[in-house]
């Protein structure tokens, strides 16, 4: 039998939220279902939530319904729920530090000011997670950070945008069939 991951994407429900920056782990999600043959989704734990298979591995999607820095109580309900340890958790979220192309991915580490990692490490009492990170980049000029992330990148951004989320479904099943040494070889460099 294989061990199930749960593959949770970080972002704010909502149609006002929709394809923003800051929604790029829901985005990831969205794409990745379609590559785990995923074809229902209910709503539990706080979450949409639904099944799906990659190879050899069990997959959980799971989109918390909680506003992002609220994540961390789905998250964990759906751990207990599902049976899964924090070692099979892959969490994918936007990250400002990275450029708009790039993917990163890791285990463990501090929450860098980001409310949904912030939140799922107070409710798990762990940081010893797997995380998939998706590079927005910084704003431009002197546009706050929250006006950026809460924005919908336009023309080539949305291009990059789309392009980025693909590659981190690739670094996610990558991450979940190869290990994380095979997966940062791959992506982080």
């Amino acid at each position: 039998m294989s061990e199930t991951y749960l593959i949770v994407g970080l972002g704010n429900p909502g149609e006002e939220y929709a394809h923003t920056r800051h929604n790029a782990g829901f985005d990831t999600i969205d794409k990745l279902a379609k590559e785990v043959g995923v074809r229902y989704w209910k709503t539990e734990c706080g979450a949409l939530a639904a099944k799906g298979a990659y190879r050899d591995c069990d997959v959980v999607l799971a989109k918390p319904q909680s506003y992002m820095n609220t994540s961390g109580g789905p998250v964990k309900q759906l751990m207990n729920a599902y049976g899964v340890s924090a070692d099979r958790l892959v969490v994918i979220h936007d990250e400002l530090d990275i450029a708009p192309d790039a993917v990163r991915a890791k285990f463990g580490g501090g929450h860098a000011g980001h409310n949904g990692l912030r939140s799922i490490c107070d409710k798990l009492g762990t940081r010893d997670w797997f995380r998939v990170r998706v590079g927005i980049g910084r704003p431009p000029g002197r546009m706050p950070v929250v006006d950026w992330v809460l924005s919908r990148p336009k023309k080539e951004a949305a291009d990059d945008f789309e392009y980025v989320c693909d590659k981190a479904v690739q670094a996610t099943l990558c991450l979940i069939t190869e290990g994380l040494d095979q997966t940062q070889q791959r992506f982080n460099s």
